[in-house]
């Protein structure tokens, strides 16, 4: 090997490079290497000498890298030229290791006669690059996956979550097509749940075959990813023969696949593919981020699902608290309105009733438990039914004074629990109603007379729940035509704004006044659009509220 210009030997110049420089003859003969092909691959510079070059190479690729070689001796053209490559190299001991490859055609040196051009290649290990890749890769994955599910978490319940699932998969982790597969347990399968496509990219033939389509235990991608419970790649659709939809995924043009569970704990709630129209290598740290993004998926959809039971159920128990309809009257037009609390009262404690009496006469009633959920709902049911069950009695105050003792009764010494109530006996009288009300703790009663003022009626007692001998009073009042009367619980007049300033009785008043006609049916409608107008945007929890009006037309 002739001298470098400074006087120093190329071949000591290239002793003492850190990446290993091999030449090869025309033949494809080695002719020279340094001594980093030792830490490289482990050969003495010394025993590749006169060998193939080829030898360094696994055994699949020697084939065709011969040829390659070959054509780029002759013309000097070749896909490794000026490029480096990413190729596996074949260690002394062997086992494969990643290397960067770049090329080079050395033309031979002036006055060397019937010389061929050589062949130099640099070769650096590339498992360093390729650490980084993937790490850089897993990252994107993990701040996908977590980009995944909080946008998940934006669903309003499990169904609603799992149409967002494959656009969102496909859009984070970036691949083509996706389909999920649901879990039927019932019936030991997998069946199609949905089939999702980036822009662009549709996959008409796996889309009309998935419909129709099942997958059992261990059958096909989906089936393996359930058997195995971890994620399944395939990196070559076309020519993996447990691939079951070979012919459709060569016509949308597919080559790679893979297929993660979805688990809640042990149980599969789903099976989730992603398709790649190219090939593109998934490795096993990618594999584990799916894995996981399959559990926390699960999790969280099995807890949507957990969730949207509870709402239903308990949705069922509030609709057990309010009558299915308010009844006919002669003479008395009734509107009512329930709005459920802030996200954490599942069930509230607002109830009302209408009941006829035996007499002809009508019994109404409002309360307001304190607290929300089962216990207070339990509360609400014992005021509902004994007031219903005391209404024979023909009082307001009577049944109030019922209810107080049923809820002093059934408390015994669990927590206190107290009741607000207003309730009110109604009969014909004249053109118009003739009300006596009593009233627990509640807020009083908004009468709205015909020519528009309003005034608080009724007189404000104690609670119930709390003392076994309290005694309620009865105010009579006149409903002539066109009056209005509107019980409520405090969710109306105590709704927050963002600011924490209250709706309050002044407010309402104000409203029920500017109802022309003050027909009960506006007049609810009226009250139930100023409270959320007072909540719009507010950071504040709202409570439950009812609004019941009952109004004598004119």
């Amino acid at each position: 090997m002739p001298e470098a210009t400074s006087g120093v030997p190329a071949a000591t110049l290239l002793a003492a490079l850190p990446d290993t420089v091999v030449v090869a003859d025309s033949c494809g003969r080695v002719t020279y290497v340094n001594p980093a092909v030792s830490a490289l691959l482990g050969y003495a510079p010394a025993d590749l000498l006169g060998r193939d070059l080829t030898e360094i190479m696994p055994t699949r690729f020697r084939s065709g890298h011969s040829g390659h070689i070959n054509r780029f001796l002759t013309t000097g053209r070749g896909e490794l030229v000026g490029n480096t490559t990413q190729l596996p190299a074949l260690h002394v001991d062997g086992h494969e290791v990643s290397i960067d490859v770049t090329l080079a055609r050395v033309e031979p040196y002036p006055g060397a006669g019937a010389a061929e051009a050589s062949i130099v290649g640099v070769l650096r290990d590339a498992s360093t690059t390729i650490l980084l890749e993937r790490q850089l890769q897993v990252s994107r994955y993990l701040a996908a996956t977590l980009r995944v599910t909080a946008a998940l978490t934006e669903a309003l319940d499990a169904d609603v979550a799992f149409q967002q699932l494959l656009p969102t998969l496909c859009t984070e982790l970036d691949w083509d097509a996706a389909l999920l597969w649901q879990a039927d347990p019932e019936h030991g399968r997998l069946v199609h749940a949905g089939t999702w496509a980036a822009p662009g990219s549709d996959v008409p033939a796996l889309a009309a075959d998935a419909p129709r389509r099942v997958f059992r235990r261990g059958e096909g991608l989906p089936g393996r990813a359930w058997s195995h419970r971890v994620p399944v790649v395939v990196e070559d659709l076309a020519a993996d023969p447990r691939v079951v939809r070979r012919d459709e995924v060569r016509a949308d043009g597919l080559s790679t696949g893979v297929a993660f569970p979805v688990l809640s704990g042990d149980t599969l709630l789903a099976v989730c593919e992603l398709f790649s129209a190219q090939s593109r290598p998934v490795p096993p740290e990618l594999l584990e981020v799916l894995g996981h993004a399959g559990r926390q998926i699960g999790q969280f959809l099995a807890r949507l699902r957990a969730e949207s039971v509870v709402r239903e159920l308990a949705d069922t128990l509030q609709r057990s608290l309010l009558p299915s309809h308010l009844p006919s009257i002669p003479g008395v037009e009734l509107a009512a309105t329930y709005r459920a609390g802030g996200e954490a009262a599942l069930v509230g404690g607002d109830t009302y009733d209408v009941t006829p009496l035996p007499d002809g006469r009508w019994m109404v009633l409002i309360a307001d438990v304190c607290g929300t959920g089962a216990e207070a709902a339990a509360v609400t049911a014992v005021t509902r039914h004994t007031a219903r069950a005391a209404a024979a009695s023909g009082s307001s105050a009577g049944i109030l004074g019922a209810v107080n003792a049923a809820l002093l009764h059934e408390q015994g010494s669990a927590p206190l629990r107290f009741v607000t109530a207003c309730c009110l006996v109604l009969e014909p009288a004249g053109s118009g109603q003739r009300a006596w009300i009593s009233v627990a703790g509640h807020p009083l009663p908004l009468l709205r007379h015909p020519d528009g003022t309003t005034t608080a009626v009724g007189t404000a007692g104690r609670p119930l729940g709390i003392d076994a001998g309290v005694t309620f009073a009865e105010h009579e009042i006149d409903l002539p035509p066109g009056a209005t009367l509107v019980l409520y619980t405090d969710g109306v007049t105590e709704a927050r704004d963002d600011h924490g300033a209250q709706f309050g009785e002044e407010a309402l008043a104000r409203v029920v006044a500017g109802v022309a006609g003050g027909a009960a049916r506006e007049t609810v409608a009226a009250v139930g659009d100023a409270v959320e107008r007072q909540l719009a945007g507010s950071r504040h929890e709202h409570d439950d509220l009812a609004v019941l009006a009952l109004s004598v037309p004119r």
